[in-house]
């Protein structure tokens, strides 16, 4: 049986403590240092948390060579992903990050070329992957023939004091990712374009926009159509959405809580749950599978990439006022990329793909 895989985990905020809760008892991986600016908290944190005797510090480099790590956990907040993924990968350790991989796609685009420079996985955790009455919805579609449309709503009255109640779009910023990755793994394919609208409702506790529909093409002529508020009170839907799909041979739902329930030519489909670990706990297990294989996971940041695109082309169409192709936003961003990294050897890597999608395919 192999060795646990040896992690340091940077972050020891609300996110964080979550993860050292999943830490205590996961078999395949162990917590060898903590890193944080309050070493106080972080302290504090391990402690409550069943790690008391983890060391912990402020210096990434210096405190992973003193532990013997394998490999980096980023539970810190999106700002500070791009440093510290950064100094993980440039010192030779691959890295599970916490989503959003990072505030804007040209910040993301520098992390998958530095990625590719130092040959280090780069995965992102995109949690809800992991819930195994979704896995049973993905077999339930595999019957289901093509797919012509798919639909989530999301309906939250979410009290969040801090920087969200601030943001100018925290619905689409800091929620609709999980469910545009969703799409995307259900329809397995990426976006071409999106139409969005976002709005304010008078009672909302939120300075931006809590309110958005919005619906992407995708290349075969799928259409997704994501209606979401966070300022909604009553018949609240659950946190991953509601959902319906339309299919060539037959309808599944899922109100995101319950196994689904699907229909084809021949009547009811069975369901078929999963059996691995649910949220961050199935997250963690796929980048441990990955570290000892080598098998690419499906959120290798360089996928990921499109999710956060898909936020940053939703931004752009509602404060536009029109429709925008994802094509026209990841070359915004691969400019900018350029153009702003300051590491010449990432600069390097970066002009060296024929094209940004070709960048972010398969190698």
């Amino acid at each position: 049986m192999a060795e646990p895989l040896r992690i340091l985990q940077v972050g020891a905020g609300g996110m964080g403590r979550a993860w050292l809760r999943n830490l205590v008892s996961f078999p395949d991986a162990v917590l060898v240092g903590l890193v944080d600016l309050d070493l106080d908290r972080a302290r504090a944190a391990a402690a409550e948390e069943g790690h008391p005797e983890v060391p912990v510090a402020r210096d990434l480099t210096l405190l992973a060579a003193e532990t013997g790590a394998q490999a980096v956990l980023d539970v810190t907040v999106p700002e500070a992903h791009q440093a510290v993924n950064t100094e993980a990968m440039r010192a030779g350790l691959p890295v599970l990050c916490e989503k959003p991989l990072a505030g804007s796609v040209s910040q993301c685009l520098e992390m998958v070329a530095t990625a590719e420079l130092t040959g280090q996985l780069l995965m992102v955790s995109q949690s809800r992957r992991y819930w195994q009455s979704l896995v049973a919805l993905r077999d339930q579609l595999g019957q289901l023939g093509e797919i012509g449309t798919v639909s989530c709503e999301f309906f939250k009255a979410p009290r969040m004091p801090g920087f969200r109640e601030e943001m100018a779009h925290p619905l689409l910023v800091d929620m609709a990712i999980h469910h545009l990755d969703l799409a995307r793994l259900l329809l397995g394919a990426d976006p071409v374009s999106v139409y969005c609208e976002s709005a304010n409702p008078p009672w909302s506790w939120f300075a931006g926009d809590a309110a958005a529909t919005a619906v992407f093409a995708f290349p075969a002529g799928q259409r997704f159509t994501y209606t979401g508020s966070w300022v909604a009170r009553g018949l609240e839907t659950s946190w991953n959405g509601s959902w319906r799909v339309s299919a060539e041979h037959g309808t599944a739902v899922w109100d995101g809580d319950h196994p689904p329930i699907a229909f084809g030519d021949e009547g009811e489909l069975p369901v078929r749950l999963g059996t691995g670990g649910q949220e961050i706990r199935g997250s963690l297990a796929e980048f441990v599978q990955a570290v000892r294989t080598g098998v690419e996971p499906d959120t290798v940041a360089r996928r990921n990439v499109w999710s956060v695109a898909m936020v940053e082309a939703a931004i752009a169409s509602t404060e536009l006022g029109g429709r925008v192709l994802l094509e026209e936003v990841l070359e915004s961003a691969y400019v900018e990329a350029v153009r702003g990294a300051r590491d010449p050897d990432v600069r390097d890597v970066l002009q060296s793909w024929p094209s940004v999608q070709q960048g972010l395919a398969a190698r």
